[in-house]
Order: structure tokens, then sequence, then C-alpha cells
């Protein structure tokens, strides 16, 4: 349990404990033993559910019996299905009949009993015995998989129920991410309304302010209860702006406390983190093929129809080969009759854009749409973020080098304006590969993360665009996030040390599309 002291212990009390544990020991091989033996030759009894309970109570966290357990749970259930083929029901004549003739009353009330009503006897007594194990370890992974599992075959499951078994539990340790994990399961299951979870998130954040799993949850309630329509903010500006004000007394109240910010970032994150179909990222097209950048991974593109409509005609682009592992940029070889008099659009999935025509003489077209650095924003959750971002710059003037400060400020810069709040934002990582050295290959990622969102936001400016794409040698990078974004270019400058660092693992261009057609 969390804030526990452990109590050290004196040699003698030592010397007991090491005796009981080869006691428990040689018990526990003993008991194992038997059990295999049992497995072995098919015995599914009675006997082998109480050879495994004498054990799990001690250990619930032994995989092995809770399968075998499930195997004898099936076993029985086999059994009954067998025995309801041939049930017949009893009429209150015949067990009334039974009675007179002396039989005793409990048989005559033994045969009322269904195999439906057994079936259900044996999921209780298993949901028994996992309740007894969570009282030994509430954080037993084997026992709430159990627990779910019997749940799942029980048609008379009380779900409602289980969900009082979560706040049980989570009155014992309000942190416990097995008993949240277990709640978003039993909560589906009881039709519990989402905007009543959403308030028990409010209490149990209410008594402690540092609980990742509390906060987790209500990130997963929050877009279905308050949708985002442009889906660039993780919920509607209304309730993004109360969550920013609730998350920042949370933060402020222990800015060492890592679960508020946490929470904080996620907020200020945008659309893209949401699970949605890829977007356009980039798209160049000539008379010999194309080259074609999602802005996510997707591993099958021809799983996404896509189409090419221009020239009085639409074409389905087929035949689309990966560039890159991940699968976010694709080339495909097909032939067009490209007519440079023509208008064309692109279509994937659910969007459409138009693109535009090659500069000069150069027949081909393309579309480009850099990864924005900041979300549109109304006024009023313009202002606070401003407002979270003086108080970020306020408790940093007391505390120079807190880490989630710097870093939430960094974030905060960003999303009220990325391109002029750019190098400021980059100094503040500079200032955590010091601060915090342990993840200074994290901050060094995110930098060049940054650096590239800024030069592919001016890249459309350039003279050469989109055929050539440079970045100064004194840009300093660490890696290439975004390559798939330069498939579309003929020709790629990067500083000398990033060229030499990625080696063979430059992004493919399209130049390299048209020496292999």
């Amino acid at each position: 349990m969390h804030g526990r002291v452990k109590v050290r212990t004196t040699e003698e009390e030592r010397e007991r404990k090491k005796k009981e544990q080869a006691l428990k020991v040689r018990s526990y091989r003993a008991a194992m033993g038997r059990i295999q033996k049992k497995r072995e030759a098919g015995e599914l009894d009675n006997e082998m559910l109480s050879l495994t309970v004498q054990i799990l109570l001690r250990n619930p966290d032994v995989s092995t019996l809770w399968n075998i357990r499930r195997e004898c749970v099936l076993e029985k259930l086999s059994k009954l299905k067998e025995e309801e083929a041939t049930y017949e029901t009893p009429t209150d004549e015949k067990l009334e009949e039974e009675k007179q003739t002396g039989e005793e009353e409990d048989k005559a009330s033994e045969k009322k009993t269904l195999p439906e009503d057994k079936a259900h006897s044996y999921f209780t007594c298993e949901l028994d015995l996992t309740e007894q194990c969570l009282m030994v370890n509430p954080k037993s992974y084997n026992a709430w998989h159990h627990r779910s599992w019997i749940l799942e075959k029980n048609p008379r499951a009380d779900w409602q129920r289980e969900v009082h078994l979560c706040n049980k539990y989570l009155k014992f340790d309000e942190r416990n991410f097995h008993t949240w994990d277990y709640r978003r399961y039993v909560t589906e299951k009881a039709m519990v309304p989402a905007a009543q979870e959403l308030d028990f998130c409010t209490d149990k954040i209410k008594v402690n302010f540092s609980n990742y799993s509390s906060w987790h949850h209500r990130s997963l309630l929050l877009p279905g209860l308050y949708p985002n329509q442009q889906r660039d903010r993780p919920m509607s500006e209304e309730k993004l702006q109360k969550e920013l004000e609730m998350v920042l007394t949370a933060a402020f109240t222990d800015p060492n406390d890592s679960s508020a910010w946490f929470y904080q970032r996620w907020l200020l994150g945008s659309g893209a983190q949401l699970d949605r179909a890829p977007r356009i990222a980039a798209f160049r097209l000539e008379s010999h093929g194309a080259v074609l950048a999602l802005d996510k991974p997707y591993p099958d593109i021809k799983q996404l129809r896509t189409e090419l409509i221009g020239g009085e005609k639409t074409v389905l682009l087929k035949s689309w080969l990966p560039l890159d592992k991940l699968g976010t940029s694709w080339k495909c070889q097909q032939k067009f009759d490209y007519q440079r008099n023509s208008s064309y659009s692109l279509w994937l999935s659910d969007q459409i854009v138009n693109l535009s025509p090659m500069s000069g003489s150069e027949n081909g077209a393309h579309y480009f749409a850099p990864p924005h650095g900041t979300a549109t924003c109304s006024n009023d959750l313009l202002a606070e973020l401003q407002t979270q971002l003086q108080s970020c710059l306020d408790l940093l003037e007391f505390e120079p080098d807190s880490k989630w400060t710097l870093l939430t400020s960094a974030l905060l810069m960003r999303a009220i304006d990325f391109s002029a709040n750019h190098e400021t934002s980059l100094t503040n990582l500079a200032k955590l590969e010091k601060v915090d050295s342990l993840r200074q290959g994290y901050y060094k990622d995110l930098a060049a993360r940054w650096t590239l969102e800024s030069e592919l936001a001016k890249w459309p400016q350039s003279a050469g665009f989109p055929k050539t794409f440079d970045i100064a040698d004194k840009v300093l990078l660490e890696s290439l996030p975004y390559g798939q974004y330069l498939v579309i270019a003929d020709e790629i400058t990067l500083p000398s040390k990033l060229r030499e660092k990625l080696g063979d693992s430059l992004p493919k261009t399209f130049a390299d599309l048209k020496r292999l057609s």
C-alpha cells in the first residue's frame, strides 16, 4: 500500500521468518505436486478445487492455479449441459407423492435445484474466492482477471454489485490502477452513465490530487461527454477551460507531483492524439506516379479508398507500396494522364483536398499540410492559457529548476503561439537537459520535433517549395521526426551531423520514385 514504511526486523525475527518460509515452501511444493498429478490424470474434481484454494488464499498470483480452476469450472459446466439435456422438471404432484412415500423433505427440495441454479452456485463460489484473494493482494492481476472471466460466463452476473465492490477497494487505496481498470470494465457492463463516473473521478481527485489512475479515467470520459467538433482539441473549449483551471490548482498544490502535470499535458495536446483515421499530410503527383504521406502511421493504406479526381474522370489509386516501416509514407507507380490545364483533388477515406499545380513549366500537382504546433482557440481559452503561463513563470521565479514547471511553461507557450515562442520554448528544453539529465534524450527528441514543426511551417513560403527542403547546418537536430512530410521533395539538405547520424535511414524522396520508375 502507498505510504507504508518498511519496518526493520531483528536477527531473531528474521530467523523465525526464514523457518516459516521454509515450511511454506515444502507445503507449497507438496500441494503443487499433487495438483499436477491430478491434472495429468484429468481429475478436475472438487478435491482439485480444494487444493488450489489452499495455495491461492496465501498467494493469489499463481497463474497456473487460476487456469486449472477455469478448467474445473468448464468441466462442471459441461456436465451440467449433459444433465440439462436429460433433465425433467418434477411436477408439484410428483414432489408431493415423494413426500407421502416417506422420503425426506430436503431430498424433494433438492430435486427442485435446476442446472442453471447449480451453475450459478459454481460462479458464486469462484467470485467469493477472488474476493478473499483480493483482500490478501488487492493488486493481483490474476484474481481480477479470473473474476471478469467468471462474470462473462455467468448469465446472471450482478454488475451493480461489481461497481460497489470497486467503490469498496478504492476506499482502501484510491490509486489502485487494477481496481480502476476493472471499474472501466464493469461500469460499461452495468451501463453506468458517463457523467456519473466523471463525478466519481472528481470526488477521488479531491481526496488525493496524486492519483494517476483517476486523472486517466477522467481523460477517457471527457471526449465522449464534451466532444470537440473540429477534433483539434481533446474536448469542447468551454469544458477544456474548466479542466485547465482545476488541474492548475492540483499542480500548484504540490509542484513536485507529476500526476496533475501529466494530465495538463494531455489537455494541451491536439486532436492528432484522438482515435481517428489518418489524414493527408503531403501528396505529389506526376505522370509516372505519386507519393503520399500520412500524419499518423497506418499499416495498410489499401484499406482506405484513395481516389484522384480531375481531368473529367476519377481514378482509383491502388498498388500502394510502403516507403518506410511505420506506414506513414507510400508510393504508387500507376501511370497518369496528367493534364496541366485541369484541376485535381485527392480523396482519402472521408477527406478530400485540392491539389496545387507545380510551379513553372513542370507538369504535376501537390498538396502539403504542415503539422500544426498550435490549435485554434477562442479568446476566452487563449486568456486562460496566458493566465496559466504567467502562473508558471511566477513559480519559476521561486523554483527555477522545477522540471514540471519548465516543461509545462514551454508547452503553454507553444499552445498560445508556437511560432513567436519557438526559441524560448527550446531554451526551456535546453535547461531541462541539465536539470533532469536522466531524461536528456527525451528533451532532445522533443526539441527536434518542435524544430521540424517550425521548419515545415515555413517551407511553403520558400522559393524551392516543394522540390527542395533545406535546414541550415547551424540548426541542432538529434533526430528527424516528421520525415514522411519530405517525401514530396526532390532534394533534402540537412545539417551534416544529422545526415551522418541517419546514414541509410534518410527519408525517401520523390526523386527516388523517379529513379525507380
